[in-house]
């Protein structure tokens, strides 16, 4: 077996491991930013096998200079990605650092906070008038 049978080549910015649709930048983030052996890589990939791993390593080994830049220009699109969501954040995203402003990030405060828009939702405020002061004291 050849060490490139164990990857699909599908376009020249998209090399993935055979079988899986983990791209082999994945595997060497983990090896080469954050140091990690193949065994400790291995079950953050639940579709990617021991062997699968080291084959990623060795090609890259094999072919550092063509596959160190397919990784830095993996690199460095993610940064232009994160660039672009910071400067244009998703309305959700605006809404939840608003939120998190306000509020702090102590989830029990805001497990609280939805509590109480559940409670005055349409469908709830029926019952709203049948649940009294020591009711709602006693779900904290």
């Amino acid at each position: 077996m050849q060490l490139e049978d164990y990857f699909d080549f599908l376009a020249p910015n998209d090399i993935r491991i055979k079988g899986t649709r983990v791209g082999i930048e994945s595997i060497l983030y983990e090896y080469i930013h954050r140091k990690l052996p193949p065994e400790e890589i291995i079950p953050k990939f639940r579709t990617v096998t021991l062997e699968q791993v080291y084959a990623t390593i060795l090609f890259y080994l094999h072919n550092k200079e063509a596959v160190g830049k397919y990784f830095a220009d993996w690199l460095e699109w993610g940064h232009q990605q994160r660039k672009k969501q910071e400067m244009n954040p998703d309305p959700v995203i605006i809404r939840l650092r608003e939120r998190i402003a306000k509020y702090g990030r102590d989830p029990e405060v805001h497990k609280a906070l939805r509590r109480q828009r559940q409670m005055l939702a349409p469908e709830n405020i029926k019952g709203l008038a049948e649940i009294n002061h020591h009711d709602l004291l006693s779900e904290r």
